[in-house]
């Protein structure tokens, strides 16, 4: 029988202090370079020679190692009610970006039409976060969130002094919305909600309403007429409430995410109504879809992928603001849009520093 080869031992991990020795530099040196943090601090000799002795030792570094240095870890978690929303591809696809490679981004979902509770991210304060970014929260979870990780909020007009919070411009989008029905000369419009009773779906209720009334359109309201983000779910509260709505002549119908104008579209044409001949339909978010849906959807464009790169631009300001590092995406695109430099405990002023993300009315077939 023959005898197991043996198993190699694990090479040891080259350290920093073996690049630095190799490179004849300092450790210091070798943690500037390696973490892209040389300008005006470093020569382009020593660049070359500490990358040189990277190189040559096959040297990567321990991000973990040194977030626990720190006192924190390389995570950044995102808390949101319902990651299967088409929307968030956008805004995980800007934090990500913004985030770069040092960050890892853990993404916690609470569950379809459920607000964030306090209690969902209480285990995952223990992984030492380098901070929170959570979407639609309520009261019970600001006032519960344990304390340690920098907050930041996202989409959640109205909470701007309780913590940093990066929301969209709804005002000026709803208004060219308005304009645009009004010019099409519609009179009587209606309001298809969503369900998940978040800050930002009341404040587009309540601009729209107050918008319409500002111009000289009907605005009719039935309460009862919402849905989960669901295509399927917006059919059948339309299918129940379309009655209503064309008793009293409704004209034009605002749905509040573009998920829920597809399930209209595709209601319309089960029960034969002609978009936009009999009802035109619009949406909010201009989600990839809604250009080759038929008709191709007319809607307000709220850009997830500025709103997740604005979220991670305010959360490495209150971090920098507090003391903390600042990770390697912090730059990324730096602008105005970084100013934000409070947690929880900021002033109004620091905490109303973030600007607006632009939503912009995109014109398509629907209306």
């Amino acid at each position: 029988m023959s005898r197991p080869e043996a198993i190699s031992p694990r090479p040891a991990r080259v350290t920093a202090a073996e690049v630095a020795e190799l490179a004849g530099t300092s450790t210091a040196t070798v943690s500037l370079v390696v973490n892209g943090k040389t300008a005006g601090r470093v020569s382009q000799a020593n660049i070359e020679r500490v990358l040189a002795a990277v190189q040559e030792l096959g040297y990567v570094v321990d991000h973990t190692a040194s977030s626990l240095a720190r006192g924190t870890s390389n995570i950044v978690i995102l808390v949101a009610p319902d990651l299967s929303n088409p929307f968030y591809g956008g805004v995980i696809s800007g934090i990500k970006a913004e985030l770069g490679s040092e960050y890892q981004l853990l993404l916690s979902v609470t569950g379809e039409g459920r607000n964030p509770s306090a209690a969902d991210v209480h285990r995952l304060v223990a992984l030492r976060p380098a901070g929170l970014l959570v979407e639609a929260p309520d009261d019970e979870f600001l006032r519960d969130l344990p304390a340690g990780a920098p907050l930041v909020l996202l989409d959640a007009p109205g909470r701007e002094t309780q913590a940093p919070t990066v929301n969209f411009d709804l005002t000026s989008g709803i208004g060219a919305l308005l304009d645009h029905l009004a010019a099409r000369g519609h009179t009587r419009i209606g309001y298809l909600d969503s369900l998940t009773r978040t800050e930002t779906f009341e404040l587009r209720r309540a601009l729209i309403e107050q918008g319409a009334a500002e111009r000289g359109i009907a605005y009719v309201g039935i309460p009862a007429a919402a849905s989960l983000i669901d295509p399927d779910g917006a059919a059948a509260a339309f299918t129940e409430h379309w009655p209503s709505w064309r008793d009293a002549g409704v004209t034009a119908l605002v749905c509040a995410t573009d998920s829920h104008a597809y399930g209209v579209l595709a209601a319309t044409r089960e029960l034969g109504i002609s978009v936009p001949g009999t009802l035109a339909v619009t949406g909010f978010d201009n989600l990839p879809a809604s250009a080759i849906v038929s008709p191709a959807l007319t809607t307000v464009e709220l850009p997830g992928e500025a709103l997740g790169r604005g979220a991670v631009r305010a959360l490495w300001s209150q971090r920098l603001e507090g003391g903390a590092a600042v990770g390697a995406g912090a730059g990324a695109g730096g602008d105005a849009t970084a100013a934000a430099g409070a947690g929880v405990g900021a002033t109004a002023a620091q905490r109303s520093a973030v600007p607006l993300i632009g939503a912009r009315l995109i014109v398509r077939d629907s209306s």
